[in-house]
Formats: structure tokens, C-alpha cells, sequence
């Protein structure tokens, strides 16, 4: 499954990169921090409109559910980076910002009243068959979602809706002709599912080393910073009431209840204290790294040593990511905030990648030098044995048969179906992306009459996916992208 998804993702974007406001009812997923560049505010741009870091988290978010749903709970964080998941939701983002230009050329707009009748669409509003404003608001807080992001996000959605919809999709007689006659093609045939679970591997130390020394470019060792640091923990004050009611007068646009309406003095206070120990704290680093810095230390201030690497990070990513930009000839760091409190670096020893040993790896290249010798072998009796195997025989099929196929999962069983209808030979062998080869030989073919579905939209969805990718296109040359964010 993970290796037809892999292969097949950029499919599955097709269908979801319009969706902005599914991550209602998934649970949030972020991946760390990252450097900014000067335009702190965003983390990109495209054309007139600007992509914010919570966007790109709810994306991320939005796609890692609907990943986990279909790998019925077992996504996890390592999956979501085997599929660039990061790449993709920053993808889907830019693309709906190059529909939304669009819509901006064409002076669309989506009304209230238009948003209005959406929102009563939305079952999971409901209560008692209807949509219910409590529940609305309920179900948004659950979610950390305010009323006006969340319609926000729904307005954008429509807006995207209503552009394509001024470019519709439509078929006519002949493509869906074309359609029918080739689903109307049928084989009966002989087939034979090969698989690895038979062949043994010989993987001794022998056979394991040069293997190992082939790919020993692809198994180094991390780039390591040896440093010191100072941490300036959480500072905790007493402030006077007109300290509080001042700095809440000039930041009284920090404290919104869930609604997004401003908090009063009285409700925002313990909000206002937490944010004043903030900048204190922030305030206090700040002046010890300039200290520090200086030489001018106190006597009290403890320096502690570490070496931090990007799979030994006892920090957090936007540390590392900062100290990698340091040198031993400006090797100070400016604090910089994990959790609660400042850290403040300094380099003293930057340790190169190099080639791990043997000993090292030999748990790692095992499974991958025994999945390529079983595939080699594999292909191999495949070649051998596919002018005399003797398989399982259909009845006749169409491409749209895959549930007649035994020994393979629905999944397995279209992709086989799919080659095999596109296949010139008679007999052969298609492997598939499980790992697993599929002997076949064609031993009839007819056309089966009457096998109309008029309600195929398959050239509809063909159409469709083409012309979305070909105004993808043209919009990126139209409008300019502007990525803000490293790491990606």
C-alpha cells in the first residue's frame, strides 16, 4: 500500500488539493520549527496572496488525517516524510493561492448569504437532522478554530469552487463510445502470482559487504555541533495594575476569547502577565547574550556543553537549524526559545558527515540487501517460467474485474488489470507494486455486447485531471511564487 501511494500520490492530490477546512474533526499535527526569512508575517507568497504558517500546519494536518484514514490508523510521522508530506501540503496551498489570483482577476466574491447556505450543508453542524449553531460553535472550539478563521477558510473553498466552475468539464458522445468499447474488451486467461516468500537469501557477512560498499554514500553519519549554552529560565514578576492595564491598552488585540472577540482587562489578566514574564524573560536572555558575548559574564551564570546532531537533538529543530548557520568566527547565537525558556549558543567544534562502518549499518542495509536479491531472484523465475507455468484460469474479464482475481488484494488486483489491458503480448509477466510478479497468458479475447455503462464519467475525471494540471501551469508562469520557509 505505501509503495502504490508513493508512486501514485500525485493522483491523490488531485483529488484533495482544493480542499482547504477538512482538518475539522482530525487531530492537529505540526513537525517543528523553521528559519524565516525577512518576510517574518508569512511563509509565502504567490501572486497578490500571502500563505500563513498556520495555513501551511492546518494543511499538513488536513493531509496527515486523510493519509491515517486510509491506512486505517498506522500513518505515522515516518510515513508522512517517506511522502513528502510537508512538500505536499505546501503544494496544495500554492495552488489553491494560484486559483484564488484568478478569482481576484475575475473580481469574484463569495456572499454571506452564499457562505450561509454552505455551513448548512455541513452534517457534522447537525443536531436532530439540522444545522445547529451551538453545535457549530462547539465543534469549532474543539478544534481551536474560530468563527471568523474557520469562515475564512470556507470563503476561500467557495471562491476556488465557484472559479472552476466558469471552466466546466463536459464529454460528448464519442469519448464516452471510445470508453465503452474499450471496457467492453474481454480476456479469459491463465495466471500465476509469483512471490518472495519461497526464495532464500544467503546473507552472510560475505555477501553483505559488497553490498554494503556500494552504498556506503547513502549511509553517513550526521553533521555534529559541539557547543556551549547558557539557559535563562522563565522569568516570573510582580507587576503593578497600571503595568497590566497599560500594556493590555496597546496589545489588547493579543487576548480573543474562541469567538475572536477581544477579551476585557478583567478576563485577559492572567493572559497579560503571562505575556509581560514572556518579554521579560525574552528581555533577560537578550541581555545575557550580549554579556556573554562580551566576555562580561557573571560568575553565577552556568555554561553547560552539548553536542547536538540532527538525530541527537536534545533541543529542538530551529536550534539546530540556527547553529548550522554559525562559525567558528561568529559563533554566538542570539537566544533563541525552546518551550518556556531561552537558550543562548556558541560554537566550538563543527564534526563532518562521514561514512559509517560496517558494524554500524549492518542492521540497516540487512533488509534492503535481502529485498533486492529476493526482487533479482524473483524477476528471475519469473523470466524462467513464464512460456510453461500452469496458473489459475478466468472466466472472461474486462479491466473492470479485478474482484475475479484471487491471490491478490483489490488494490493489486486493478493495477494488474490495468497493465494488463495495455499490454500488446499474449503472454507475459507484470510486476507489481507489492514486489510480487503476475505470470499471465491471454487464451481468448472477445467483445462483450451489451457491456454499456453511460454512466461512466472515467473521460469526465481524464479530462479533468489534465485540464487542472495544464491551468496549474499557466497560472505559475502568470503569477509569481515566493517561498519564505527553509526546509522545504
Amino acid at each position: 500500500m505505501i509503495t502504490w501511494m508513493q508512486r501514485h500520490r500525485k493522483y491523490l492530490i488531485i483529488t484533495i488539493w482544493i480542499s482547504t477546512i477538512a482538518f475539522v474533526g482530525a487531530g492537529f499535527v505540526g513537525w517543528g520549527q523553521y528559519n524565516y526569512g525577512d518576510k517574518a508575517g508569512s511563509i509565502a507568497k504567490v501572486g497578490d496572496v500571502e500563505i500563513t504558517m498556520g495555513e501551511l500546519q492546518k494543511s499538513y494536518s488536513s493531509l496527515y488525517a486523510q493519509y491515517n484514514q486510509v491506512f486505517q490508523g498506522n500513518f505515522d510521522e515516518e510515513k508522512a516524510k517517506s511522502f513528502g508530506l510537508k512538500e505536499q501540503a505546501l503544494k496544495q496551498l500554492t495552488n489553491q493561492a494560484l486559483i484564488l489570483n484568478l478569482a481576484k482577476s475575475y473580481d469574484l466574491e463569495v456572499s454571506n448569504k452564499e457562505l450561509i447556505n454552505e455551513l448548512k450543508t455541513q452534517e457534522y453542524f447537525f443536531k436532530n437532522g439540522v444545522f445547529d449553531k451551538e453545535t457549530y460553535k462547539q465543534v469549532l472550539s474543539t478544534n481551536n478554530l474560530s468563527l471568523k478563521e474557520y469562515e475564512a477558510n470556507l470563503k476561500k473553498e467557495l471562491l476556488i469552487r465557484k472559479t472552476l466552475k466558469l471552466l466546466p468539464i463536459s464529454k460528448n458522445k464519442s469519448e464516452v463510445a471510445i470508453i465503452d468499447n474499450i471496457k467492453s474488451i474481454a480476456d479469459k486467461i491463465n495466471y500465476k502470482v509469483l512471490n518472495d516468500k519461497q526464495i532464500e537469501i544467503d546473507s552472510s557477512d560475505k555477501e553483505l559487504k559488497p553490498f554494503w560498499e556500494n552504498q556506503k554514500s547513502n549511509f553517513m553519519s550526521d553533521v555534529s555541533y559541539e557547543v556551549r549554552y547558557i539557559t535563562q529560565s522563565k522569568v516570573s514578576k510582580k507587576y503593578t495594575e497600571n503595568k497590566i492595564s497599560d500594556y493590555y491598552k496597546e496589545n489588547r488585540t493579543h487576548f480573543k476569547n474562541e469567538d475572536g472577540k477581544i477579551l476585557s482587562l478583567s478576563d485577559a489578566k492572567d493572559k497579560v502577565i503571562d505575556e509581560l514574564n514572556a518579554k521579560s524573560t525574552k528581555d533577560t536572555a537578550l541581555r545575557t547574550y550580549i554579556a556573554y558575548k562580551k566576555g562580561k559574564l557573571e560568575s553565577d551564570v552556568k555554561i553547560e556543553t552539548a553536542t547536538i546532531s540532527e538525530s541527537n537533538n536534545p533541543f529542538n529543530q530551529e536550534s539546530l537549524e540556527k547553529i548550522t548557520n554559525l562559525s567558528l568566527t561568529s559563533p554566538f547565537m542570539k537566544p533563541v526559545k525552546v518551550g518556556e525558556e531561552y537558550l543562548i549558543f556558541e560554537l566550538i567544534k563543527t564534526n563532518p558527515s562521514e561514512a559509517k562502518t560496517f558494524n554500524e549499518v549492518k542492521s540497516e542495509i540487512l533488509p534492503l540487501f535481502i529485498a533486492q536479491k529476493k526482487q533479482e531472484k524473483l524477476l528471475k523465475l519469473a523470466q524462467d517460467s513464464v512460456s510453461t507455468f500452469n496458473g489459475k484460469t478466468t472466466d472472461f474479464i474486462t479491466s473492470d474485474d479485478a474482484i475475479m482475481i484471487k491471490d491478490l488484494t483489490l488494490a493489486q488486483a486493478n493495477i494488474f488489470l490495468q497493465q494488463l489491458f495495455m499490454s500488446q503480448n499474449k503472454k507475459g509477466f507484470i510486476n507489481l507494486d507489492d514486489g510480487n510478479i503476475v505470470l499471465y497468458t491471454i487464451l481468448e479475447q472477445k467483445l462483450l455486447l451489451g457491456k454499456k455503462d453511460m454512466k461512466d464519467d472515467s473521460i469526465t475525471r481524464l479530462k479533468s485531471s489534465m485540464f487542472n494540471e495544464g491551468l496549474i501551469k499557466n497560472l505559475q508562469n502568470r503569477y509569481k511564487t515566493e517561498i519564505f520557509i527553509e526546509g522545504l
